[in-house]
């Protein structure tokens, strides 16, 4: 398995970072992407795919932080084990007022990943419509994956159209989350990716506590579930299409 995101570079793991990678790769989970969001957690992504090897890290600005200048992550680019732009895109949840700041920096995003032909990891909160708009105009330019997808079958239909993965976390193992167990039932695995979104959206069993890359496994048990298949080609097919999307064989 590959967890496609988490935040394992926040404070909640400084105290047992080691310890959360060990239990993740018990688990199964080889390799993690650690997603930067701005100046302080790009830096400490950085760090931590110095010291483990099978870590590897995106750099970007999030729609909620929106500090600093996208010319900044270049320098950072250097780095070989940075295999994608983001996490970045638009949030309309906590405000709505500076959509157009939000704009500027998603599509300053987009056109930085073109030119370092790196995909792009995408936010969406109540802003499906918004962010595909935004990229739509780079159509076979850039691929990447709308992360911890939470829109419609339809909307899902849309970014694979666009050439882009559907990101599946621990939500799938929700019972209310009835729109996104529709989408992993209807869309071919080949467009899915897996990733828990740790320290956020612990999944059941685990549910209001600290989420941490070794419960990929529950978001790949969901999956099987739901498509009546079994947890190996889950784990096959998406660990490919992850590999594939951000070029860790070539990374590492």
């Amino acid at each position: 398995m590959i967890d496609t995101h988490a935040h394992i570079n926040t404070k909640q793991f400084d105290n047992d970072i080691k310890q959360v990678i060990e239990r993740a790769n018990t688990a199964g989970v080889n390799k993690i992407i650690v997603v930067g969001m701005d100046a302080y957690h790009n830096q400490k992504a950085l760090e931590l795919i110095d010291t483990y090897p099978n870590l590897y890290a995106s750099i970007g600005i999030h729609p909620t932080t929106l500090k600093g200048n996208v010319s900044d992550l270049k320098p950072l680019l250097e780095h070989k084990k940075i295999v994608a732009i983001g996490e970045t895109g638009i949030d309309l949840h906590w405000q709505k007022d500076n959509l157009d700041l939000q704009k500027k920096y998603f599509i300053e995003q987009i056109e930085l990943a073109i030119a370092y032909q790196l995909p792009i990891i995408v936010h969406t909160r109540n802003s499906f419509k918004e962010a595909y708009e935004c990229l739509l105009p780079y159509k076979g330019q850039i691929t990447g994956v709308f992360h911890s997808f939470s829109s419609t079958l339809e909307d899902a239909t849309k970014a694979i159209d666009l050439e882009f993965y559907i990101g599946i976390s621990g939500v799938v193992t929700f019972k209310k989350a009835s729109e996104l167990h529709e989408i992993v039932k209807h869309i071919n695995l080949k467009h899915m990716i897996l990733e828990t979104d740790a320290p956020y959206l612990a999944p059941v069993p685990h549910g209001g506590s600290r989420n941490e890359p070794s419960y990929t496994q529950y978001v790949l048990k969901e999956v099987a579930k739901i498509k009546a298949i079994d947890p190996q080609i889950v784990d096959e097919i998406t660990t490919k299409n992850a590999n594939n999307l951000f070029g860790l064989e070539k990374s590492s």
